[in-house]
């Protein structure tokens, strides 16, 4: 895989134990600003709750470099209410196709 070629990503997200509401809020700030700085690139980004209430999935297209540099400040910024992972998702290339 080539560094430029952009690829889905999936960021899936928890709210840690013990996190209340208070804790939450404090971050959409955060979370808010850089979305949109991610969409003022032109870029799209699909999120939405999973059924457990306390999860969260965000999908969007990027290279690798943009990927792991977007869940730096993510994860940064989340860390202490949210446990967060990012997976290239493979199987998906849906994005590409909208996109074009």
């Amino acid at each position: 895989m080539s560094q430029q070629e952009t690829n889905p990503w999936v960021l899936v997200t928890n709210t840690k134990e013990n996190t209340n509401p208070q804790d939450l809020e404090q971050i959409i700030p955060s979370v808010s600003a850089l979305v949109d700085e991610w969409q003022s690139k032109g870029k799209i980004m699909w999120s939405g709750p999973l059924d457990n209430e306390t999860g969260a999935m965000t999908v969007f297209e990027a290279t690798e470099n943009e990927a792991k540099e977007f869940f730096e400040k993510y994860n940064n910024v989340c860390t202490k209410v949210l446990t967060s992972y990012l997976y290239r998702w493979d199987a998906m290339p849906l994005l590409s196709v909208i996109s074009k």
